[in-house]
C-alpha cells in the first residue's frame, strides 16, 4: 500500500475488536491497517499517511494519550477517534483538547462510529492539504535572497515601496526590481497576492 494512500489504522489491544472495527471498515470499501499496539503501530508509520486513525485509550504499554501526544510532536496529519471503554470519558475530553477530532464510547461499531471515521477522514485530507501549501510557500521563500527577504519582511509589515527605499537606502527603483523578482520566485502576479500569500503563510 502506498504510504500517501488515505486509510483508517486502528490500534486496539483486543483481538475481537480489532478485527471487528476492520472489518466494519473494509465493508463499505474503506482500506484498513489494524495494529495490537501503539509500539506495532510506530513501528510501521510513515509521516506521510492520511486518514483516520481509530485509537483505543488504555493499551498495555504505551497509551493511546501518549501516542497521541506522540504524533503530534512528529506533525502527523491524522485525524484520531479515541475509543473509550466506560469511565475513559475524561480521558477521552482531555485528549480532545490536545487535537483529537472526537470520541466514541464502546461498544462502538455500525453507522455512527462509520459517520465518524467519514468526517475525522475528511478532516485529515483537510489538514494534509494545509501542510502541502505551506511547504510550496516555504520552499519558495528559500529561493529568496538575503535582500528580497528584507524587502519582503517590509512588504510583510505594509510599508511601501518609497518607505523601503528609505529604510533600507536603496533607490525607489531598486525596490521595484526587487519586488518583481520576488513576486516571479513566489508565483504571484501582484503585491495584493503576495500579501495574501504571506498571510496564508502566517497562518499555516
Amino acid at each position: 500500500m502506498e504510504t500517501t494512500e488515505t486509510s483508517v489504522f486502528i490500534v486496539e489491544d483486543d483481538a475481537a475488536a480489532r478485527e471487528g472495527y476492520q472489518d466494519l471498515v473494509e465493508s463499505i470499501g474503506l482500506k484498513a491497517r489494524a495494529f495490537s499496539s501503539a509500539e506495532e503501530f510506530l513501528d510501521s508509520y510513515d509521516n506521510e499517511w492520511c486518514g483516520c486513525l481509530l485509537l483505543d485509550v488504555r493499551m498495555p504499554g504505551m497509551s493511546g494519550l501518549k501516542l497521541q501526544e506522540e504524533l503530534s510532536r512528529r506533525g502527523s496529519t491524522l485525524s484520531i477517534l479515541f475509543l473509550t471503554g466506560h469511565g475513559d470519558v475524561a480521558m477521552a475530553v482531555e485528549a480532545l483538547k490536545k487535537g483529537a477530532m472526537d470520541f466514541v464510547e464502546k461498544p462502538a461499531g455500525g453507522q455512527h462510529l462509520l459517520d465518524k471515521v467519514h468526517d475525522a477522514i475528511k478532516e485529515s485530507a483537510r489538514l494534509r492539504q494545509k501542510e502541502m501549501a505551506a511547504k510550496d510557500i516555504r520552499s519558495k521563500l528559500d529561493l529568496l535572497t538575503s535582500r528580497e527577504r528584507e524587502v519582503l519582511d517590509c512588504v510583510r509589515a505594509g510599508k511601501q515601496a518609497k518607505v523601503i527605499a528609505r529604510e533600507l537606502g536603496l533607490s525607489r527603483k531598486t525596490v521595484d526590481w526587487h519586488l518583481s523578482v520576488i513576486r516571479q520566485k513566489m508565483d504571484v502576479e501582484s503585491s495584493s497576492e503576495l500579501i495574501l500569500l504571506l498571510h496564508r503563510a502566517d497562518r499555516a
